[in-house]
């Protein structure tokens, strides 16, 4: 995506805003209609309700903003950033010059290393070239959303790389994390597009939707040449072989899985236990609206 059009959503973020304070109408009241109807059951009951695996809980969560669903991203994206930048280079993202402040609390990175990748094995010679393409294209997901957030961009929240204690010992740690990242960014990105209001910010959400999808097929695939048995995410995870049967995380409808925030943050903070606001790779929480499980 180029800088022009970045700032194109910029302005459209701007002018959605604008728009509501004239009119007095927070992201609350806009999704008022939506919110009734979900709670007398009209809208979640609908076949393509179901088809797009909305649920009450999806309707709940149209109360928040495009800016706050975008901020919501940008946590995740600065996760993923910061676990392949130390995985493939052993510096974190703001040593690579990417920006980390804005609004709410900055909080730093720790845990993680540089990761040896062999040269050998099936699959492993290729490891390292798309290792370095994962870092550069999370890179460039959490520019894009800064840019396109402005001024109204969160800061990069606590990190803890050593969350689940896997990652960076040797190559195989590496994919097993980085599919659980890929899978869960694919599903976060596919459970908020309903939510979004803006046309143009929904192309592009659709287009890093699209990214993290390859990511996610590509490192299933390596997961499987070399025989890693990786653990399920959640209930709605499709487990890659050895350990599974599926190459390709879909439903009985060939549809991609999707979560909800709260579900994503359920495996982001290594608890699902509602209320849950903090743990895990998020040792303080996320940035931004949408924070608890």
């Amino acid at each position: 995506m180029s800088q022009d059009e970045a700032q194109q959503i910029e302005e459209k973020i701007a002018n959605r805003r604008s728009f509501l304070k004239s009119a007095g109408v927070t992201g609350l009241g806009l999704a008022s209609a939506t919110l009734a109807a979900g709670k007398l059951g009209a809208f979640d009951k609908t076949p393509i309700a179901k088809s797009l695996g909305l649920t009450p809980e999806n309707v709940k969560a149209a109360s928040y903003s495009d800016i706050d669903i975008l901020n919501f991203a940008l946590n995740l994206e600065y996760l993923e950033a910061e676990f392949y930048t130390k995985a493939v280079y052993g510096i974190n993202i703001s040593q690579a010059g990417i920006g980390t402040s804005g609004i709410d609390h900055e909080g730093p990175t720790t845990g993680g290393n540089q990761v040896t990748f062999p040269d050998t094995g099936i699959g492993a010679a290729k490891l390292k070239a798309i290792a370095e393409e994962l870092a550069f294209d999370e890179q460039t997901h959490v520019k894009l959303l800064r840019s396109a957030l402005g001024k109204d961009a969160i800061a990069k929240p606590a990190i803890n790389l050593d969350a689940l204690g896997i990652g960076f010992a040797n190559f195989k740690q590496f994919l097993t994390l980085s599919r659980a990242f890929e899978d869960t960014g694919v599903s976060a990105y596919g459970g908020a597009a309903p939510l979004i209001t803006s046309k143009e910010i929904l192309a592009t959400a659709a287009r890093i939707a699209e990214v993290e999808a390859l990511h996610s097929g590509n490192i299933r695939l390596l997961i499987a040449e070399n025989s890693i048995a990786v653990p399920a995410l959640d209930a709605l995870d499709r487990v890659p072989p050895p350990a599974g049967t599926r190459f390709f995380t879909v439903d009985q409808n060939a549809l991609a899985i999707v979560r909800t925030p709260g579900e994503v943050l359920a495996i982001a903070y290594h608890n699902s236990a509602p209320g849950t606001s903090s743990g895990g790779f998020f040792p303080n929480g996320v940035n931004g609206a949408i924070t608890m499980v």
